[in-house]
């Protein structure tokens, strides 16, 4: 039964972010109108309420169910991950805070806040932004301590160095953003897939 859930688990690291980006590119043009009323622009202002603004639109129902749908997947995976590294007698807070990033990415269903509004902010949009946050503040300290982790196990230790060749690019990207979002976003899901195909292996 372990070895069927840690199977199920690394499915869902797989699938999270690829439901994720499909979703992105498939929303982002055909909400392209939309979006470009929020003063949205793919190279000039690509971070202005993008991606969560695709939930304002008149298909914002997908990007909610998203949201929610792959945090959960993310969740699963990092609890798949930690059991498999509980087996290995290794450190698992790095994969349990995967599980809360999955939580915080869930969060996200909550909807935000136009950037450029008449309106003052609402509870609902503060919270999506403290979302916003806690992902970062869970998901870059959990692929961290993953690194490290990966790092001693001999089976992972490409993907130890795989993680801090991802970090060194997607953290500044996230800082940064501007058109190196993207390079984030693209970053942070091959990690994803890379590692839930290890884990799939390894299981």
């Amino acid at each position: 039964m372990k070895i069927r859930f840690i199977h199920i688990a690394a499915l869902a690291g797989w699938l999270g972010p690829i439901v994720l980006a499909i979703t992105l590119v498939v929303l982002s043009i055909l909400e392209y109108d939309f979006m470009r009323s929020l003063r949205w622009h793919p190279i000039t202002a690509p971070t202005t309420d993008w991606p969560s603004g695709l939930a304002l639109g008149p298909l914002g129902g997908w990007m909610s169910a998203t949201f929610v749908l792959s945090g959960l997947l993310i969740a699963l995976f990092g609890a798949g991950l930690r059991q498999h590294l509980r087996h290995l007698q290794s450190p698992t807070r790095g994969a349990t805070l995967l599980m809360w990033a999955g939580a915080a990415m869930a969060m996200l269903v909550l909807p935000t806040d136009p950037t450029y509004r008449n309106t003052p902010a609402t509870l609902a949009g503060n919270l999506h932004d403290l979302a916003y946050i806690l992902l970062g503040l869970t998901l870059f300290p959990a692929m961290i301590l993953l690194a490290r982790t990966f790092g001693k196990i001999p089976l992972w230790q490409w993907h130890s160095r795989a993680t801090w060749r991802i970090l060194a690019l997607a953290i500044p990207a996230f800082i940064f953003k501007g058109v190196l979002f993207y390079g984030f976003l693209i970053g942070v899901m091959a990690w994803f897939v890379l590692v839930a195909w290890r884990l799939r292996a390894t299981a």
